[in-house]
């Protein structure tokens, strides 16, 4: 697993053992959530569509990218679809590395970067009945 998107809750804990490196001294993560606000609106819920064959193929490039930019063992991300409640895990990514400064500096510019160029759209209901498509790049 390099970048995969899922229908399915996201296990943390199992994605961080895939990670694991006799050699990495470090490893840093990521963790996104669906919160209740947006652009002051009070949001009850979202649901996450993406081009899937389009997402995984650039999610893995961001990931090579970070591979050759940085001296790290591993990174994977995973972002969810479908619908998902508050509070809900939405996108995850971990690096692996042996020294902290490049685990921290990759995993922010993997996530930056699915931000910005992955194909991943929310549409985001709001409390007062309303709904709009939100660009995963808004966050970015």
């Amino acid at each position: 697993m390099i970048f995969h998107i899922t229908e399915t809750p996201i296990d943390t804990a199992a994605a961080r053992l895939a990670l694991c490196q006799p050699q990495s001294g470090g490893y840093v993560s990521f963790e996104g959530w669906v919160r209740d606000h947006h652009a002051g609106k009070a949001v009850s819920h979202l649901i996450y569509s993406a081009y899937l064959g389009m997402a995984e193929r650039e999610g893995t490039r961001i990931i090579s990218e970070a591979k050759a930019q940085f001296d790290i063992d591993a990174a994977a991300c995973m972002h969810r679809i479908g619908a998902l409640q508050i509070g809900e895990l939405a996108v995850w990514v971990g690096v692996a590395a042996g020294h902290r400064g490049d685990a921290f500096a990759a995993c922010r510019y993997i996530i930056d970067r699915i931000k910005e160029t992955v194909p991943i759209w929310k549409d985001e209901y709001y409390s007062d009945g309303s709904r709009a498509w939100v660009l995963n790049h808004h966050c970015g």
